[in-house]
């Protein structure tokens, strides 16, 4: 394959359109190398012609790659100078600009060569490659090399040195292609800012008041890594910039008294003295720091009494020193109480808002009223101020009758007759006028609500009487319990000043209905599983009396058990009836209650019947619960183990309705109940033979979870319904590997037994019987001994003692010496277990905590309840229920661990 050349698209792009130029005075052969290089015709005998291929991949306007083969460069062979000054090495300065002449050299053409150049001279190639440079034509076959500005050369980042290969050629073929060696230099910049200093304006903001602190870090660097330095302008601003970079405040700024703005230039230097600014805007921020001040001057005003309300006084002004850049939002407020006047918190108005009566109390004796009007600058800030304004209420001629009180509140009763007297009015009224013609009053204008029901005996006497009776239950009255009456009291002379009497009249009613049931008896019917605390239902009474009287319910009768005073609770204001203990059909299937109602004087009574709905909310309980028993290894499949038999009741199911299901511990389904279903009563039964030899069996104790279910008469869309109520037994079983007495016969091992009974905390009884049947045991030991010793006396004789004595002793001393191994085992006093040993036949008791096992007297029967009950009373007698009773102790684990070694560990060798 032909070398590829690889050219900078500049560069091929003038290098392919002088070569079309040329492309018309070339032979077939090259034309045809233009098409694909295999195409080339072989070089002439005699001359070296050195081909060149530019394979090219440019892209179109559809972006579609091209491959393109420029047409070759021939008679390479016949090479002359024609670069006059090249090879050469130049130098330019870093960062220098587009058009900067990097070196010059001169063309030498053939004198033949009529047209001068053909292939003007090309950069075609660099290393390593960049388009920084570019050749330009200074005149007469003169040229140079000048930077094109992209990318712009620098020293830092970029290569250090450039290869660049020119490539020449004249109209007769002659060509040539030499290295101009570009060498970049370093020079001095300026350092540049980095982050957002580099690319905006910073501005930083500074809370007044906040103390001089470092407020920002400028982030500078310089290209030469020089060390730089930072300074600031203008010098007398409150900052100063370290170093390092970083501006600090010097002072603690107010903003009231401060500039808002300050505008630093920020100047970063290098050692060679060469430097960069920008500029840092730092705005102060106000804060909320200053009291607000009045501004009104005036503190003293007059009115004339009688002003109107909304009246306006005086006209409050203050002013925010934190607000000067734009209107304050202050609040005004009266500190000191006062009915007369008020403030619009918002714009400091003043304004009249009660009646001012200079001839009352306390205006009549201080005419002056003093105000203290409050200023801040937000309802829940502590900047306030304060001003105290005296208001002067100047006296008129309008003196009215007064009344104290001018508001008169009296009850009567309903039903009261016609003509009773309620109100003398002229006790309490009076004119303050001086002048005797002007403090004479009359009482006219009786008038408002229900008036018609009252009236005055006369103008002068002022004297209310009630004209008609009032019934509150009478529909025309009803309601109304309140009369609003109005009298003008006015002066006789002129201008008859007068004022308005207001008589509020409550007609107080009487009870005089019972309160009525809605029904005279209720029923109830509850599911006896309903959760306590549901409302069952709800009684309702009224009463006839106006206004409505407030009924309490009770109950009064019913309800109870024997277990509970009342299982039923009545809302005393709404009448909902509540249980308050769980119901149960099986027990009482009715309550009758009475419920009374009672408007706090009279009462009612009403029947409510609660009749319970049987569900079926009773779990199954069977016995026993708990048992716990060995079996042999060897026991054939089918077998009743233990005789076991489990029997449940349920008091709201039939015996038929009971399904058994193990739901935990039956690893491998060893066993199986007998009937699993149909009956109350079934068997335990070995389903299926163990095998430890093989390893599928590992477990040798274990404990099934059994759960008996009531639903086996529900088929199977209603057990999905109906509810299902689940009792639960546990059976601990313990498989015993062999359940003989270990009876050591290895020659020089003896195993030691020690046992040391384990009695329970609150079995305070067991060692007081344990100790009397001890005494009792010892004496009759002791009787039989005696017994015993005189029978041996007489029948034996004393030689036949030292003869004995001598065989012991002989057979002693030709025992070899023994290994003793002490095991210690703890017994619970009780044997809750019984077995029959496969080997022998005979019935042993055994411990199903520890293990410990003893032969059953003959004459006792075998009993496969036994252990149940024992153990059932064992643990009521302690205190701890059923749960404890099948809960080992913690010594157990190492009291098992011991008994494997005494029965399982090999006898050493003597």
């Amino acid at each position: 394959m032909a070398p590829r050349l690889l050219l900078p698209p500049c560069c091929f792009s003038r290098f392919l359109r002088r070569r079309r130029r040329r492309a018309s005075e070339r032979d077939t052969g090259f034309e045809n190398a233009a098409r694909h290089p295999r195409d080339v015709p072989p070089p002439t005998r005699g001359t070296l012609a050195f081909l060149v291929y530019f394979s090219i991949e440019v892209r179109i306007e559809n972006n579609t790659p091209v491959n393109i083969f420029a047409r070759s460069i021939p008679n390479l062979g016949r090479r002359t100078q024609l670069l006059k000054g090249l090879p050469a090495t130049s130098t330019v300065e870093e960062n220098a600009a587009a058009g900067v002449s990097v070196y010059t050299f001169n063309v030498t053409v053939s004198p033949l060569s009529s047209e001068g150049v053909a292939i003007l001279p090309t950069i075609v190639n660099s290393n390593p490659l960049t388009e920084a440079f570019d050749i330009e034509s200074k005149g007469d076959l003169e040229y140079r090399v000048v930077t094109t500005g992209n990318p712009v050369l620098d020293y830092e980042t970029m290569p250090k040195s450039f290869d660049l290969q020119i490539f020449v050629e004249d109209t007769t073929g002659r060509s040539d292609l030499n290295i101009l060696t570009v060498q970049v230099t370093d020079k001095n910049e300026r350092p540049v800012f980095r982050g957002n200093m580099a690319i905006q304006t910073v501005t930083i903001y500074v809370l007044e008041g906040t103390p001089p602190e470092c407020i920002y870090q400028v982030d500078a660097a310089d290209p030469e890594n020089a060390e730089l330095k930072y300074s600031l302008l203008p010098a007398p601003v409150p900052f100063l910039v370290l170093e390092s970079g970083a501006i600090f405040s010097t002072k603690e700024f107010d903003y009231e008294k401060d500039p808002h703005c300050y505008f630093l230039n920020i100047t970063v230097t290098d050692p060679d003295g060469l430097n960069s600014t920008k500029t840092v805007n730092i705005n102060i921020i106000n804060i909320n720091d200053e009291r607000p001040y009045f501004t009104t001057k005036q503190r003293i005003y007059r009115i004339p009494e009688e002003q109107s309300p909304g009246t306006v006084v005086a006209n409050i002004t203050a002013k925010d020193p934190d607000d000067e850049d734009s209107p304050s939002r202050l609040f005004y407020s009266i500190q000191s109480s006062d009915r007369y006047f008020s403030i619009n918190p918002s714009t400091g108005v003043l304004q009249v808002t009660g009646r001012i009566n200079r001839d009352a109390l306390p205006l009549q004796l201080h005419p002056n009223i003093s105000l203290i009007v409050r200023v801040e600058d937000s309802p829940s800030s502590s900047h306030a101020s304060e001003m105290e304004i005296t208001i002067i209420v100047d006296d008129i001629n309008d003196n009215p009758p007064e009344c104290n009180p001018s508001t008169f509140r009296i009850e009567a009763n309903e039903n009261t007759i016609a003509g009773t007297f309620l109100l003398d009015l002229r006790n309490y009224c009076k004119d303050i006028d001086v002048d005797p013609s002007n403090n004479q009053f009359n009482f006219t204008g009786l008038s408002g609500f229900g008036s018609n029901n009252f009236a005055l005996e006369s103008t002068v006497s002022g004297r209310l009487v009630m004209t008609e009776s009032i019934d509150l239950e009478n529909p025309a009255n009803l309601g109304a319990e309140v009369y609003s009456l109005t009298v003008r009291v006015q002066d006789i002379a002129c201008p008859n000043y007068s004022n308005i009497i207001y008589i509020y009249i409550r007609i107080k009613p009487v009870n005089e209905f019972f309160p009525v049931f809605s029904n005279s008896s209720y029923e109830f019917n509850v599911p006896e599983i309903t959760k306590v605390g549901s409302s069952i239902g709800r009684v309702n009474a009224r009463d006839k009396d106006w206004s409505p009287s407030v009924i309490t319910y009770s109950i009064v009768a019913g309800g109870g058990t024997k277990d509970y005073t009342n299982i039923f609770w009545i809302s005393p204001t709404k009448g909902d009836v509540k249980i308050l203990a769980r119901l149960d059909y099986e027990t009482t299937q009715k309550h009758i209650l009475t419920v009374q109602a009672s408007d706090q004087e009279k009462t009612a009574t009403a029947s409510v019947t609660v009749n319970v709905l049987e569900v079926n909310d009773e779990e199954p309980v069977c016995s026993p619960n708990f048992y716990s028993f060995q079996i042999p290894v060897s026991l054939a499949v089918g077998t009743n183990i233990n005789g076991f038999r489990i029997e449940c009741q349920d008091r709201d199911s039939d015996p038929r309705s009971f399904r058994y299901i193990i739901n935990e511990g039956n690893v491998n389904n060893h066993f199986t109940f007998s009937p699993s279903a149909g009956s109350n009563t079934s068997r335990l039964i070995l389903a299926s033979r163990f095998d430890y030899d093989s390893g599928l069996d590992t477990n040798w104790i274990y404990r099934l979870h059994v759960y008996i279910t009531d639903d086996n008469l529900l088929s199977a869309r209603d057990r999905t319904t109906d509810i299902i109520k689940t009792g639960t037994v546990t059976l601990s079983i313990r498989v015993i590997p062999n359940p003989t007495t270990v009876i050591t016969t290895t020659p020089g091992f003896t195993v030691v037994t020690k046992m040391e009974n384990l009695y329970s905390e609150s079995a305070w009884y067991v060692p007081f019987v344990i100790t009397l049947g001890s005494l009792l045991l010892l004496g009759l030991l002791g009787y039989l001994g005696f017994l015993l010793a005189t029978w041996v006396r007489t029948c034996c004789p004393p030689a036949g003692k030292a003869g004995d004595v001598l065989l012991i002793n002989a057979a002693e001393k030709k025992k070899p010496k023994k290994d003793v191994i002490v095991t210690m085992t703890k017994l619970n006093t009780v044997f809750d277990g019984e077995a029959r040993d496969p080997v022998t036949g005979k019935i042993y008791e055994f411990n199903t905590h520890s293990g410990a096992r003893r032969w059953k007297k003959s004459n006792e029967p075998l009993q496969p309840a036994l252990a149940m009950q024992v153990t059932s009373s064992a643990t009521d007698n302690s205190g701890q229920g059923t749960d404890r009773a099948g809960a080992p102790s913690k010594k157990e684990p190492s009291e098992k661990r011991k008994e494997l070694t005494a029965e399982t560990k090999p006898a050493a060798k003597p």
